[in-house]
């Protein structure tokens, strides 16, 4: 796999490095569920912080390959990662910039190819890695005011912001939950298509609208049905449910289904 090859003559570029402590790989990687369309997850460990020069990343980068492009990753909420392509062949790199203090919190134990002192082996060891699970209070509190908002939107005749926001409401409410109800990590939308029951990505399925008004309110009434059904699958006692709210909002979508 190109991944690999990639990933051992990074291991034999940054080795001699006095600044690095260590090289791990991260992602699909470690599931074994690397194939001709992944990228490759590195974490590279060192002395000195390197995540806060712009410059200094991108001559690590420039180091590895046949580099083509390379810009950090703020729109992903993580400044550390410089997102790259490589040519010959070419390949999608992420290389995440961290300290050794930065390596102790982490969703993953990643595989270690560059290991000095056993220094990432030690932190692993005394720390735990912890994935980000999302808030179910956090996602009723919002919900409802989500839907009056795609509900403004498709009102006004907006479908493309409507149909932006279904995408936003798939990778923040209904792909995850989803993903918890079937005993996965909860991704976003990611590869739903493999790890969901058809059942479960038929519902998901229908939260897909086309563009017109009436596939939008369709999709968007879909939603609602398949969050109150994970609603009731996973959230507790302990979650204070919003009904008048939902109740004042669904009224409203019927107003503005009659409009129609």
């Amino acid at each position: 796999m190109i991944q690999q090859a990639f990933a051992y003559k990074a291991k034999e570029i940054l080795e001699p490095d006095d600044n690095v402590i260590g090289l791990a790989i991260a992602g699909s990687w470690l599931t074994n569920e690397i194939d001709d369309f992944s990228d490759l997850d590195l974490v590279l460990v060192t002395r000195q912080r390197v995540s806060d020069n712009k410059n200094i990343m991108l001559d690590y980068a420039k180091r590895l390959g046949n580099f083509l492009s390379g810009f950090t990753g703020e729109h992903v909420g993580e400044p550390r990662l410089l997102i790259c392509l490589y040519a010959d062949p070419l390949l999608h790199v992420d290389i995440k910039f961290l300290t050794i203090d930065e390596f102790k919190v982490r969703i993953e134990n990643p595989t270690l190819l560059i290991d000095k002192d056993k220094q990432l082996e030690k932190v692993i060891s005394q720390t735990v890695e912890k994935f980000p699970y999302p808030d179910y209070q956090w996602i009723e509190d919002r919900f409802w005011t989500w839907v009056h908002y795609a509900l403004l939107k498709i009102g006004r005749g907006e479908y493309f912001e409507a149909h932006d926001f279904m995408a936003f409401l798939r990778a923040v409410v209904f792909g995850p939950l989803l993903h918890i109800k079937n005993d996965n990590l909860p991704r976003g939308v990611r590869k739903v298509e493999l790890d969901l029951p058809s059942a479960d990505l038929e519902k998901l399925k229908l939260t897909l609208p086309m563009y017109d008004r009436k596939s939008l309110l369709d999709s968007l009434r879909n939603g609602v049905l398949l969050y109150r059904q994970l609603r009731r699958d996973l959230f507790d006692d302990g979650v204070i449910m919003h009904n008048e709210t939902d109740k004042k909002v669904m009224s409203y979508f019927e107003e503005i289904e009659r409009q129609g």
